[in-house]
């Protein structure tokens, strides 16, 4: 091939693969743009109707825009009905829950990748107690939470839900602490830390955003949960995903209220992500480069 007829075709496969690259990032961007309309329109839906009057649920055509906002008095209505309450009861049994879940798991997961406590299959057996449906143990919860009064309390709610949420946390903080070299622990011990100096002022700083991500998705979990809380709670502690099932009834269904309680719900957990990204996606890809 002569010099020239180089010259010419070069520009001619230089365009051809740039209209391939174009090409296949379009449909990437395509395919984005259709799961996340896709995923994302049910609580586009719940939010439009928190602004939407009762007139406006169900016309047909959709109303997409309400014509007169209606969320002040949606949301005087749920601070009327405890709605509002029980968002407040849900972060204060899911924090507490994650924080104490947190620390003990922490510990145990320290314990188990350092110490190798239980053996190798130790740690799995822990997360197996994950795999157990909540149903099989709801009846000998309860009775054994009538029994101790815990019925009905914030501590009653706290507890089980951080026993529930330790497997998880244990296992995923073994993972992280794992990744961390024990050659920087053992440089620090012979300097003369001790164990619990090592692991809060070296080891928990080098796995923090997978102690991030781990207690991200336990508040996750605990903020959604359900039927614990149906069962255990009364009058005194009702989480929102209990009360939200009180806006629904054989004879009538407040839309309204509902949509309301769901859009306030799901901000603490949108804030914490936004808030905890750089960490949530550092923790996720912990280790999984070498």
């Amino acid at each position: 091939m002569t010099t020239s007829a180089y010259k010419t075709l070069a520009p001619t496969a230089a365009r051809k693969r740039t209209w391939q690259k174009a090409r296949t990032y379009a449909w990437r961007y395509a395919l984005l743009v259709g799961a996340l309309g896709f995923f994302g329109f049910p609580a586009f839906w719940i939010a439009t109707i928190a602004f939407k009057s009762s007139s406006e649920y169900f016309r047909n055509p959709p109303v997409w825009i309400p014509a007169s906002p209606n969320i002040a008095q949606n949301l005087d209505k749920v601070v009327r009905t405890g709605g509002l309450t029980s968002i407040g009861n849900s972060l204060i049994v899911t924090t507490s829950a994650t924080l104490i879940a947190l620390i003990v798991g922490t510990l145990a997961a320290y314990s188990l990748a350092r110490y190798r406590t239980g053996g190798p299959n130790f740690a799995f057996w822990i997360l197996s107690q994950r795999f157990l449906p909540p149903v099989s143990v709801v009846f000998p919860v309860f009775l054994l939470f009538r029994a101790l009064r815990w019925v009905d309390t914030f501590h009653g709610l706290i507890v089980l839900y951080a026993t529930f949420s330790l497997p998880f946390v244990v296992w995923m903080m073994r993972s992280y602490i794992r990744e961390v070299p024990i050659e920087i622990e053992e440089s620090a011990q012979v300097d003369g830390a001790s164990r619990l100096r090592t692991l809060f002022s070296i080891t928990l700083p080098l796995a923090s955003p997978g102690l991030i991500a781990t207690g991200i998705f336990t508040f996750i979990f605990n903020w959604n949960e359900f039927l614990f809380a149906l069962v255990l709670s009364r009058t005194n502690v009702i989480t929102y995903p209990v009360k939200l099932t009180s806006y629904f009834g054989p004879e009538a269904a407040f839309w309204g209220e509902a949509a309301t309680v769901s859009l306030l719900a799901t901000l603490p957990v949108v804030i914490a992500t936004l808030l905890m990204q750089r960490y949530l996606v550092t923790g996720l890809t912990l280790g999984a480069v070498k």
